[in-house]
């Protein structure tokens, strides 16, 4: 792009359809979560909005699907350069609407573009094959074609990546998309929509509708014939009745739902790097991630050395609005959010857990601050151990051989994300084959990579994004044989 937005410039609040922004009769507002004041009053989609951008998705498709691979690729470079041109606008943005840190944002955007960037050369690369012959007469060949139009329903907790890390693979492979923002956080996904409009994405190909109506959407966008794949990420309560409107159309899905990730410390790990890992994992975006450290298991002889050092490294945290730079977390989303944490944590203390640092909900800050907390004295029949906490929250539980270790980190019905901290060969690869998650960290608590397959197993959900797997979950496979040869 030859000129830069501003950040007001990318502050869109309007539907936008078939290349064009516009408004409903119905609004609702966006607010910041650090100091409640509305940022935003956007207009909210409605089933008619929702037929709207299917039409226009579906007429797109004819034309975007003709693009050939370098055309398509080209677009989407030009995409990510204008995301990365206007990184620090679009941080801000974030914060304003989300809370987490703007350092931290201008990390999501960098995050959220390289998959812009990653599938723009994916584009090129759907590759097809030609099957060894059976008959002398024949030929057997495969091809990938663009499935069609896409649905994408994605979470407050990334607004700006979970956005491009099913758009851009959608848009290489040749789709049009239908995109829901969350409720909590739409301006993130205009402001690419305004980016994507501004270098020339053509009309219909991307079409973003904010909405409070979430069932309105999803009920309308999965009753229509002409949308042959839903992307959704959030929980699995949700993912469980999208698959079930999903089934009338035998519309394909892709479900990233809910995690209960264990955090692992055997007795050889490296202590130092074990609490290193485990503050990336538990702490980024206030540890409102589905891939968050949720139940941190210690083997009873580096149990107390851990505790101590990882204490040491909470209580440096800086708690405060994400606008400043110089704090770590920002607020939680909501007070639903800050509600949950005190439950989880007040029904462990309940049931025998003991607090080693009692942070909880900072009145003077806001009532969305919630300060870092650690239990120790964990156990199985604790709420905590069965729920995702999506809060600043450590949970600490003891065990003795790793046997029982694996035991209770498989001991959940989900499966997205697993770490564990080891230096014995042997039992890096034993356990990294036992584990049951789609990601495993190994000695490393920041395991999401444009390049790396993200997905889980279980109730944590279906297919896999990012990666050359990610532009496959777009395609349709169609086998050609030709005869007469």
């Amino acid at each position: 792009m030859s000129e830069l937005l501003s950040r007001d410039e990318l502050i869109a609040k309007a539907l936008y359809i078939d290349g064009k922004w516009l408004d409903t009769d119905k609004h609702f507002d966006v607010t910041n979560p650090a100091n409640g004041e509305v940022v935003a009053s956007v207009a909210s989609a409605n089933a008619e909005s929702v037929n709207a951008a299917i039409d226009a998705a579906h007429r797109a498709f004819k034309s975007w699907r003709q693009c050939t691979s370098e055309q398509r690729s080209k677009k989407l470079r030009e995409w990510f350069d204008a995301i990365m041109q206007h990184q620090q606008a679009l941080a801000e943005i974030m914060t304003l609407e989300q809370g987490k840190p703007v350092d931290e944002a201008a990390g999501e955007i960098a995050y959220g573009a390289s998959f812009v960037e990653w599938f723009a050369e994916e584009a090129k690369r759907t590759r097809g094959d030609i099957l060894p012959m059976i008959d002398s007469h024949q030929e057997n060949r495969v091809i990938k074609q663009p499935i069609g139009v896409v649905g994408c329903i994605t979470p407050w907790n990334f607004p700006n990546a979970m956005i491009t890390r099913k758009v851009a693979p959608a848009l290489a492979a040749g789709c049009t998309v239908v995109v829901k923002p969350p409720s909590q956080t739409p301006l993130s996904a205009l402001a690419l929509a305004v980016l994507a409009e501004k270098v020339g994405i053509p009309a219909g190909v991307i079409n973003i509708l904010p909405t409070d109506d979430a069932k309105t959407f999803s009920e309308t966008l999965c009753a229509d014939q002409r949308v042959r794949k839903l992307s959704f990420t959030g929980s699995t309560k949700v993912g469980q009745g999208l698959m079930k409107l999903c089934s009338e159309n035998i519309i394909k899905v892709s479900l990233e739902l809910g995690g209960n990730a264990p955090f692992i410390v055997f007795d050889d790990a490296d202590i130092d790097l074990a609490v290193e890992q485990l503050m990336a994992s538990k702490f980024r975006n206030a540890g409102q991630t589905c891939i968050s450290a949720n139940r941190v298991l210690v083997q009873d002889s580096v149990h107390d050395a851990f505790v101590h050092k990882l204490k040491t490294q909470i209580e440096s945290l800086k708690v405060g609005d994400g606008m400043d730079s110089d704090n770590d977390l920002g607020p939680l989303i909501n007070q639903d959010a800050v509600d949950k944490a005190h439950t989880l944590v007040s029904d462990a203390m309940n049931k025998g857990a003991h607090c080693e640092l009692k942070g909880g909900q900072d009145d003077y800050l806001g009532p969305l601050f919630y300060r870092p907390v650690m239990i120790t004295g964990v156990t199985a029949d604790m709420d905590i151990s069965q729920t995702e906490i999506f809060a600043p929250v450590v949970a600490v539980q003891r065990f003795g051989d790793e046997d029982e270790g694996v035991q209770l980190a498989n001991d959940t019905p989900f499966g997205l994300a697993a770490y564990f901290c080891a230096s014995t060969p042997s039992r890096i690869h034993r356990v990294s084959h036992q584990l049951e998650a789609g990601l495993i960290g190994i000695n490393a608590g920041a395991i999401s990579h444009y390049m790396n397959p993200f997905g889980g197993v279980k109730l944590s959900g279906i297919g896999r994004e990012g990666s050359h797997y990610g532009i496959d979950e777009y395609m349709e496979v169609k086998t050609l044989v030709q005869g007469g040869l």
